[in-house]
């Protein structure tokens, strides 16, 4: 069900009692029964386990679910997608049609149970995701609330860059090339202009992982990368890398980014300052599993999970150092609206079910810059709320089911 601006309309007039068997507290990481929530227009007056009924209120019985904050995704790419390689979509598709298969990923983001996601770069279709977004928030689309970077920024022969390829044809990077501290910024100036709301940029790539060691070469200084977070900061917003290892790693937590994005191999002075100074790591594990599983040759299926094995356990490394995470999947690659895989790999490779969801809802909302707006289930906040089947704090793959979505008390799935 996409509800149409009329029922938009309609549902800010309508006081909705949402009432389940049990609903999450995310702060505290707990699950107490029965679940109630009250929904006015698109904010929530009150939630708990008993909520006031006000006189013509309409009540939604849930039935034997979990009411919980809707989802949060940090890392995901609308304008990506399986089945064409993401240099030949650059290529092939044009931005339009790029255009018009985003709004669809977000579509089915949304009705996974996504409201809130953080769009890391739209692989060459430039500043089209600003139309993305502006369309889901006019309500001519259906989607997640959305913060947008446009196109990742890159230097010339680096991440994402289009190597062997005929020279002569010219073809375009999937990135906006910047080669010092002076074009950073420009772009990113450029980029602000355009509607983005934060900054991506790649600090590291191409990887390579043999015999149990990962290395990746760093593209900015530290210099470059503090006068990209000073740029962004001067217009209020931040900075997310693209980061593998060492050691652009701690160039970019020097610098002062919001996130490091993938984090497969941090040192233990970068991981050290990542938990003094807040800085998330986003382990995107789901990506990794969905390219090995779906590998052209075994050898190919056996190095991504061997390198897989070698993320998760520097991961514990980082949870035992402390360093804070936010839950991205790097969607765009593996179907949309199939992410929440990546919650139930962050439980499999050494993460409680709680902190988890912690992570994503309340960490996500902070990453994102909507913190005490969405990620929480409480009064004032924003009525993004979604129902699963089950306890998600037994069995966190229940939030591969959800059954309910409603996203600024509009109802877009029951």
């Amino acid at each position: 069900m996409v509800p149409s601006r009329a029922q938009d309309a309609g549902a800010a007039t309508q006081a909705v009692v949402l009432h389940a068997a049990r609903i999450l507290d995310v702060a505290n990481g707990k699950v107490v029964s029965p679940g109630e929530v009250l929904v006015q227009g698109e904010r929530i007056v009150d939630a708990g386990t008993h909520v006031d009924r006000p006189e013509g209120a309409k009540v939604i019985d849930l039935g034997d679910t979990t009411l919980m904050p809707g989802l949060i995704d940090a890392h995901v790419h609308l304008f990506l997608h399986p089945g064409l390689a993401e240099d030949m979509q650059t290529i092939k598709e044009s931005v339009p049609e790029r255009t018009l298969l985003a709004a669809d990923a977000a579509k089915a983001d949304l009705m996974a149970g996504y409201t809130a996601e953080r769009d890391m770069g739209t692989e060459g279709a430039q500043s089209a995701s600003t139309a993305v977004r502006n369309a889901i928030n006019s309500g001519l689309i259906p989607g997640p609330r959305m913060r947008m970077s446009g196109n990742a920024i890159s230097i010339t022969g680096g991440h994402e860059d289009a190597i062997g390829y005929n020279p002569d044809q010219h073809v375009l990077s999937n990135a906006t090339y910047a080669d010092n501290a002076d074009e950073i910024v420009k772009v990113i100036r450029q980029q602000i202009k355009e509607g983005a709301d934060f900054i991506k940029i790649y600090e590291t790539g191409r990887d390579s992982y043999k015999d149990g060691v990962f290395k990746t070469p760093y593209q900015y200084t530290k210099t470059e990368l503090a006068a990209a977070v000073k740029e962004a900061a001067r217009v209020g917003t931040v900075v997310g890398v693209h980061c593998t290892g060492e050691p652009g790693a701690s160039y970019a937590v020097a610098a002062g980014v919001a996130s490091i994005d993938h984090a497969y191999d941090l040192s233990d002075e970068t991981m050290k300052t990542m938990a003094q100074k807040q800085i998330y790591a986003v382990p995107t594990f789901a990506i990794a599993e969905y390219f090995a599983d779906h590998a052209t040759s075994q050898a190919r299926a056996e190095h991504g999970r061997a390198e897989q094995a070698f993320h998760a356990m520097q991961f514990k490394r980082q949870l035992a150092a402390g360093v804070p995470m936010a839950v991205g999947s790097d969607v765009g690659p593996f179907p949309h609206g199939t992410q929440a895989r990546e919650l139930v790999l962050m439980v499999k490779y050494g993460m409680k079910p709680a902190a988890v969801l912690q992570a994503d809802m309340l960490n996500g909302a902070k990453l994102l810059g909507w913190s005490g707006q969405i990620g929480q289930l409480k009064a004032s906040y924003f009525a993004d709320v979604i129902a699963v089947p089950g306890n998600p704090l037994e069995d966190i793959s229940v939030v591969q089911k959800v059954a309910f979505v409603m996203k600024g008390g509009v109802i877009y799935k029951q």
